[in-house]
């Protein structure tokens, strides 16, 4: 058995089909998790979403974004400009943004298909172990997630309750491989709006049977200055904040751990205040 899993394509197509075509010369999968952030802010909303509904075995989860085209939803409320008229600005941007990508899906007929992700996903590997699927973090799509800065303490209250012993989120775009207490929690990165040196797109292979289960991370590179010329082509609402990805303007200055298990980093609380 062996599966693909992936997350956060933003409406990126190019970084797509090249973590598709790598998934096929490393000998394909048996299946497909893509866990959220499908669409938004990305420059071709729909592609992404034919090409991974036409994948074999594949299962999806919702993430923040997904639920914000639909719903209206904001990163930043408007409400918190009438304290901080600064945020004005990133407010005006995102609305526009996302309200570009739902009238992109709505006249292609895929609002339902968007609708109707569920927040979650399940497996039991076949040595038994509970497998997790979510976008940002157990019961939730949104949040600060699951980051590399966090301790043990914070993700294991974070995981508590979930029921698994192995938990694949993304939502953060910063990879993570770490035991926490008896649950091992993978975050995948994210397959576009890249924020760790290389700009490459990052995701998993899962080969498991009787005997136990590997995971194998796979980073891909891919065309940015093609990226580029497509948003600039479509004449995207918010070109400038998509292009500083491709350009590396948008590095998170975290330590991303690149997959390192066991990593610990100091506690942010006051960010954790802030998010949650």
């Amino acid at each position: 058995m062996r599966l693909a899993i992936l997350s956060d394509i933003h409406g990126n197509p190019v970084a797509l089909d090249a973590v598709l075509t790598d998934i096929q010369r490393q000998g394909g999968a048996d299946g497909y998790w893509v866990l959220g952030d499908f669409v938004a802010l990305g420059y071709d909303p729909v592609t992404p979403l034919e090409h991974v509904a036409a994948l074999p075995q594949a299962s999806f989860t919702r993430g923040n974004t997904d639920r914000y085209v639909l719903t209206g939803d904001l990163p930043v409320q408007p409400e918190k400009a009438l304290q901080d008229p600064t945020l004005l600005p990133q407010i005006i941007e995102a609305a526009t943004s996302f309200a570009w990508t739902r009238g992109y899906l709505s006249a292609a007929g895929w609002l339902d298909w968007l609708a109707n992700l569920p927040l979650e996903v399940r497996v039991t590997l076949p040595d038994g172990t509970r497998m997790l699927g979510v976008h940002a973090s157990p019961g939730r799509d949104d949040g600060s997630g699951i980051h590399p800065t966090h301790s043990d303490a914070q993700l294991e209250r974070r995981l508590a309750a979930c029921e698994a012993d192995l938990v694949f989120v993304g939502h953060t775009h910063i990879p993570l491989d770490r035991q926490v207490g008896k649950r091992r929690v993978i975050n995948l990165g994210s397959i576009s709006n890249p924020i760790t040196p290389g700009l490459q797109a990052t995701y998993a292979l899962l080969d498991a049977n009787e005997a136990g289960h590997t995971i194998q991370f796979r980073r891909v590179d891919y065309d940015h200055e093609a990226v580029i010329k497509a948003i600039e082509a479509v004449r995207h609402p918010t070109p400038s904040f998509l292009i500083g990805f491709m350009r590396g303007e948008r590095i998170s200055s975290a330590d991303p751990g690149f997959f390192q298990a066991g990593r610990r980093a100091k506690e942010h609380k006051e960010q954790e205040r802030r998010n949650e």
